[in-house]
C-alpha cells in the first residue's frame, strides 16, 4: 500500500491460514511471512513469491525470520527444532542441538541481538535459553523470579557503546510486567509495568531510548531508558590502550601484541573449565597525541581513529559501513521536519518522474520519487535541477529501507561537497571545473592538452563524473570504498578524485580520437582499481600547491542543524525564481491552451459524431427499405412453395394413410395368430400336465396294490400269529391301515384340488386376457376411425380455405361418403361384437357345465373312497366280542359264515364302528371285495381322466 496516495502497490497471496510474523532483510529487498502452516519468502523489488517452507501437518511453525545484518533465516518450530538456513540458496547451514531434557521447554517467543550472534528463546516456563549461534550451543539458561510462569515477549535492548552486542534483554511475562535482565551478571536492572497496570505488548525504539507500552487498560505509556536507570548508557572501558616502549627501545614484533580480556563477567554458577577468556590483538598506535575533541563524533567514534583505521584497510567494514557515515556526517535525525516534508506530497516537477528514469523496482522509484519531492520541497532550485535524480539515485538505492538517512545523506552532500554548483545555475559549475581543470594542468599537462586538442573540455571529462557521483563509472562495492574516502575528508577530496581518475586512464584517454569515445568513457564503467585511484587522489591532497588547491576554496565540513534543516540558497535566486515563473506562466498557458483545445475538439467530435449517425440513419432506412422488397418476394415465393409442399404433404397423407390401414390390418392378424398359438400352447401344456397326473396316479394305484398283495401275503403267513393273540394283533394291523388310508387320502385330495384350482385359474385367466383385447381391439379400431376422420376433415377444411367457394360441393360429397363408410363400419363392428359376446356366452355355459361334471366326479369318487376306506377300517378295528369268539369257536366251518354285501359307513366320520347286531365276515371275502373295489376305482379315474382330456379340445372348438 502506498502511504502517500493510499493506492494498493501489489497484493501478495499464497497463504491459507493468517500471517502472524513479518520479518524484512536488512537490505531490504526480501521479506519473510509466517503462519501456521508455511513460510513464504518473497522479492520486495518484484513482489512476487521466490520460496516456500513446506512442513509435516504434524509439526507447526512458530517463527521464521531474518537475523539482523545478516544473510541467515532461523525458522523455529513447535517441537522446538531450530535451522539455519542461507538466504540466497536456501541451503541449511545448521541445526541447534536440543536443549537438555531437564531444561526443556516449549518455545514460543524468540530474540536476537543486532549482532546476531546470541538467540533467546522462552516459553511457558520461568527459564529463558541463550543460546550461542556462532557456537550452535546452549551456553546459558536464566531462572526468572518465581512469580513469572510465562514469558509473552522477549526484546534486546539496543545500546550505542556495545556495537551490536546488546547486553539487557526485555521479558514481558504473564502478570504484565516486563523486567530488564542483564543477560551476562543475571542481574535485574529495572522492570516497567505493575499488577494493576499490566502490559499488553512492548516495542523499543532502535537505538534504545524509549519504550512504548501498550496496557491492558488500552492506554500507550512511552518510558525513557535513560529516566529508568542510568547505568545502561555508561560507556564501556577503552578498548584501545597505548602500550609502553621496552627499554633500551628494542621492540619484537612478537611484544608489540598483548592479550586484554574482554571484561565480560562470567555466570559464577559455571564450571572453571567452561568459562572462555576471549582475547583481542591490538596494533600498537605510535601517535601519541589523537584525544583531539574537534574530531570527536557522535555516537563515542573519533574522526582521526576512523581515517587511521580507513588508511590501515582501505575501507570501513561492511557491518559497521552505514553506523560510520551517520557518525562522520553527524545526521541529525530531524523526524519531524523531514516529515512535514513528506507531507506536502509529491513535487509537481517530479509527477512523471518514470517517465524520464524508468526503474524496474516500483519501491525504489516510489522512494526515489519521494527523496527528490523532499529535496524540492527545502530548496525551489532542486526542482529545476536535472541531474539531481542522477545524483541521489546511489544513496537512495543504498538508503531505501530508511528514507529519513537517505534524505539527510544527500542533504549533507549537497552542503559540503557540492559547493558553489548552483552558482551558475543552470549551467554546470564553470569555477568548480575550472578547479578541477587547474590541478589537472598542474599534474598532467600533458593530459590536459589531449583534451584540449580534441575539444574536450571539463563538462565532458569532469561534471560527467561529478553530476552522477562516480555511479556509472564504477561498482557498488568501488564506489563504498571510494564515499568511505569522501565522507572521511575535506569537501575537496571529491575534486580531487575527478582529478586521479582521469590520470589514473590516461593511457586510454590518449588513445581515443573522437569525441563520442570521450562521452562513452565517462558515462561506463571502465578496466580500473579503485584502489589505486584513492591512493592517487590522496597523493594529489598533499602534492598540490595551495594557491591552486580546492581546499583553499571551499569550506569545512558542516553538519545539518538539528530541530530544523538549515535554509539553502547557495544559488542565483532571481534566475531561479525567474525560471519559475516563466515555468508557471508556461504551465498556466499550457493549460488553458488544452482545455480551449480540448474544448475545440469536443465540439468537433459531437459534429463529426451527428453528421456520422444522420449518414448512418440514412443508410439504414435505405437498407431496410431495400429489405423490406426483398422480404416481400421472398415471401411470396415462399407462399407458392408452400402451396406445392402442402399438396405434396397432403397425397403423401394419403398414401401414408392408406399404408397405415394395411399395417394395421396385418398386426391384427397377427395379434390374432399369436393369441391363438399361445391358447393352443397352454392346452397343450395342460394336456401334457393332466397325462402327467393320471401317470402319477396309475403309479400310485399300482404301488398300493402290489402293496395290498403284498400285505395279502403277509396276512396269510401271519393268520396263524393272529389266532393266538388276535386282540392285539387285530389293533396293530387296523392302526397301520387306517394310518397308510389317511395319508393316501390326504394326498389324492391335495393333488385333485391343486389340479382343479390350476384349470380354474388358468381359464379364469384366459377369459379375463380375452376379454380385455377384444375391447382393447374395439377401442382402437374405434379410435383408428376417429381420427381417420378427423384427419381428413382437416385436411379437407384446409383445401376448403384454399380453394374458396369453388370445392364446396366435392367436400361434401366426400363428407356423405365417409359418414356412409364409417355406417358401414359401425355396422361391421356391432356385427362383430355380436357374435363376440354370443361365442363368449356359449364358452361361459360350456365352462360352467363342465365344471358342475368335475364337480360332481370329485364329489362321487371323495364318496366312494371315504365309503370303501371307512368299511375296511371300521371292520378291522372295532369287530364284536361275539363275532370274535364265534370265529373262534367255529374254526372248522369259517365257509358257512355268512357275508355282508355292503358296510355302512358315515359320511361324516369314516372311522364310525361297524353296529353290534352285524355278522361277521370272512378274512378271505374281505380282501376279495377290496381288490374288487381297488380295479373298479382304477376303471373310473381312467374314465375321468379320459373325459378331462377331451374337455379342453370341446372348449378351443
Amino acid at each position: 500500500m502506498e502511504t502517500v496516495t493510499k493506492e494498493l502497490v501489489s497484493w501478495m497471496r499464497g497463504h491459507e491460514s493468517s500471517v502472524f510474523s513479518i520479518s524484512v532483510h536488512a537490505s531490504g529487498r526480501y521479506a519473510i511471512t509466517t503462519s501456521s502452516d508455511t513460510a513464504q519468502l518473497w522479492d520486495l523489488d518484484t513482489f512476487q513469491r521466490k520460496r516456500k517452507l513446506n512442513i509435516r501437518q504434524s509439526v507447526g511453525i512458530q517463527k521464521v525470520f531474518f537475523l539482523p545484518l545478516s544473510n541467515t533465516i532461523l525458522s523455529c518450530f513447535k517441537d522446538n527444532s531450530i535451522f539455519a538456513w542461507e538466504c540466497d540458496t536456501l541451503f541449511c547451514k545448521y541445526q541447534l542441538p536440543a536443549p537438555p531434557e531437564s531444561s526443556s521447554i516449549l518455545y514460543k517467543v524468540f530474540a536476537v541481538t543486532r549482532d546476531g550472534r546470541i538467540l533467546a528463546a522462552g516459553g511457558k516456563s520461568n527459564h529463558l535459553h541463550l543460546w550461542c549461534l556462532e557456537a550452535t550451543q546452549l551456553f546459558r539458561i536464566i531462572q526468572m523470579p518465581t512469580k513469572v510462569r510465562a514469558i509473552r515477549h522477549l526484546e534486546f535492548l539496543p545500546d550505542s557503546f556495545d556495537a551490536g552486542s546488546n547486553q539487557v534483554l526485555g521479558v514481558l511475562s504473564q502478570d504484565g510486567i516486563m523486567r530488564f535482565v542483564n543477560i551476562q551478571t543475571c542481574k535485574l536492572l529495572f522492570e516497567i509495568g505493575s499488577l494493576d497496570d499490566g502490559i499488553s505488548s512492548s516495542v523499543i525504539s532502535p537505538h534504545g531510548r524509549y519504550i512504548a507500552s501498550i496496557m491492558e487498560n488500552g492506554s500507550l505509556n512511552i518510558y525513557s531508558v535513560q529516566a529508568l536507570t542510568q547505568e545502561i548508557n555508561k560507556p564501556p572501558p577503552p578498548l584501545v590502550k597505548v602500550i609502553e616502549d621496552l627499554p633500551k627501545n628494542k621492540l619484537s614484533s612478537g611484544d608489540l601484541k598483548m592479550k586484554v580480556t574482554s571484561g565480560r563477567v562470567q555466570r559464577p554458577t559455571l564450571k572453571p573449565r567452561e568459562s572462555k577468556i576471549q582475547t583481542r590483538i591490538l596494533k600498537q598506535d605510535l601517535t601519541s597525541n589523537f584525544e583531539n575533541k574537534e574530531n570527536e563524533l557522535s555516537y563515542g567514534l573519533n574522526k582521526k581513529r576512523l581515517q587511521i583505521l580507513l588508511k590501515g584497510y582501505g575501507e570501513y567494514p561492511t557491518k559497521y559501513r552505514m553506523f560510520i557515515w551517520r557518525s562522520l556526517l553527524q545526521l541529525p535525525e530531524n523526524h519531524t521536519a523531514f516529515s512535514s516534508l513528506l507531507d506536502k506530497g509529491t513535487h509537481v516537477a517530479f509527477l512523471n518522474l518514470q517517465k524520464k528514469y524508468p526503474i524496474k523496482s516500483r519501491k525504489l522509484l516510489r522512494v526515489l520519487q519521494r527523496t527528490l519531492s523532499a529535496l524540492a520541497h527545502w530548496s525551489a532550485i532542486f526542482s529545476d535541477t536535472p541531474y539531481l535524480p542522477l545524483l541521489a539515485f546511489p544513496f537512495v538505492k543504498l538508503f531505501q529501507n530508511n528514507q529519513l538517512i537517505c534524505f539527510e545523506v544527500i542533504a549533507t552532500l549537497i552542503i559540503n561537497w557540492c559547493q558553489h554548483w548552483f552558482e551558475y545555475f543552470p549551467n554546470p559549475p564553470i569555477n568548480i571545473l575550472s578547479m578541477i581543470e587547474n590541478v589537472l594542468a598542474f599534474h598532467d599537462k600533458e593530459l590536459l592538452q589531449h583534451f584540449i586538442s580534441h575539444d574536450v573540455t571539463s563538462q565532458l571529462y569532469a561534471w560527467p563524473l561529478l553530476e552522477t557521483v562516480f555511479s556509472e563509472v564504477l561498482t557498488r562495492e568501488e564506489w563504498l570504498k571510494l564515499f568511505d574516502n569522501v565522507f572521511s575528508n575535506h569537501p575537496s577530496f571529491l575534486l580531487m578524485t575527478v582529478v586521479a581518475y582521469n590520470r589514473c586512464c590516461r593511457a586510454p584517454l590518449l588513445n581515443c580520437n573522437l569525441k563520442d569515445d570521450f562521452e562513452y568513457f565517462f558515462h561506463h564503467r571502465n578496466n580500473l582499481d579503485i584502489n589505486v585511484v584513492i591512493r592517487e587522489v590522496y597523493h594529489l591532497m598533499e602534492t598540490t600547491p595551495s594557491n591552486i588547491h580546492p581546499d583553499s576554496m571551499l569550506d569545512v565540513f558542516t553538519a545539518l542543524t538539528k530541530g530544523q534543516y538549515p535554509v539553502f540558497n547557495q544559488y542565483p535566486t532571481f534566475i531561479v525564481d525567474y525560471q519559475t515563473q516563466e515555468r508557471e506562466r508556461i504551465r498556466n498557458d499550457e493549460l488553458d491552451y488544452l482545455r480551449e483545445r480540448q474544448t475545440v475538439e469536443d465540439m468537433q467530435a459531437e459534429v463529426d459524431q451527428q453528421r456520422v449517425e444522420d449518414e448512418a440513419w440514412y443508410e439504414k432506412q435505405e437498407l431496410l427499405r431495400k429489405a423490406e422488397e426483398t422480404r416481400r418476394q421472398i415471401l411470396l415465393q415462399e407462399e407458392e412453395k408452400m402451396m406445392q409442399q402442402r399438396q405434396k404433404l397432403a397425397a403423401a397423407k394419403r398414401e401414408l394413410k392408406i399404408k397405415e390401414m394395411h399395417l394395421q390390418d396385418a398386426a391384427r392378424r397377427r395379434l390374432l395368430q399369436l393369441q391363438q398359438d399361445q391358447r393352443e400352447m397352454e392346452l397343450r401344456r395342460l394336456d401334457d400336465e393332466i397325462e402327467r397326473k393320471v401317470q402319477m396316479r396309475d403309479q400310485e394305484i399300482a404301488s398300493t396294490a402290489k402293496d395290498l398283495e403284498m400285505r395279502q401275503l403277509e396276512l396269510e403267513s401271519q393268520r396263524r400269529l393272529y389266532e393266538k393273540n388276535l386282540t392285539r394283533s387285530q389293533e396293530a394291523v387296523a392302526k397301520e391301515i387306517r394310518e397308510e388310508a389317511d395319508a393316501y387320502r390326504r394326498k389324492v385330495h391335495l393333488e385333485e384340488d391343486l389340479f382343479h384350482r390350476l384349470i380354474d385359474t388358468d381359464q379364469t385367466q384366459s377369459q379375463k386376457a380375452q376379454q380385455i383385447i377384444e375391447e382393447n381391439l374395439d377401442q382402437a379400431e374405434q379410435a383408428c376411425l376417429n381420427t381417420d376422420w378427423q384427419i381428413q376433415t382437416l385436411y379437407k377444411q384446409k383445401c376448403d380455405d384454399l380453394q374458396r367457394d369453388e370445392c364446396y360441393q366435392e367436400v361434401a360429397r366426400l363428407l356423405q361418403e365417409n359418414r356412409r363408410k364409417e355406417i358401414e363400419v359401425l355396422k361391421a363392428m356391432m356385427e362383430e361384437e355380436a357374435m363376440k359376446w354370443k361365442e363368449a356366452e356359449e364358452k361361459e355355459f360350456h365352462l360352467r357345465s363342465e365344471k358342475k361334471a368335475s364337480a360332481l366326479s370329485d364329489a362321487s369318487r371323495r364318496w366312494f373312497l371315504k365309503q370303501q376306506i371307512g368299511a375296511a377300517l371300521a371292520h378291522a378295528e372295532n369287530p364284536s366280542p361275539k363275532e370274535v369268539s364265534g370265529w373262534r369257536n367255529e374254526q372248522g366251518d369259517l365257509g358257512r359264515l355268512p357275508r355282508t354285501s355292503q358296510l355302512h359307513v358315515s359320511e361324516t366320520d369314516s372311522s364310525a364302528e361297524i353296529p353290534l347286531n352285524r355278522k361277521a365276515v370272512e378274512w378271505d371275502s374281505t380282501e376279495q371285495n377290496l381288490m374288487k373295489k381297488v380295479r373298479n376305482l382304477r376303471q373310473r379315474l381312467a374314465a375321468q381322466a379320459r373325459s378331462r382330456r377331451q374337455a379342453p379340445r370341446l372348449l378351443a372348438t
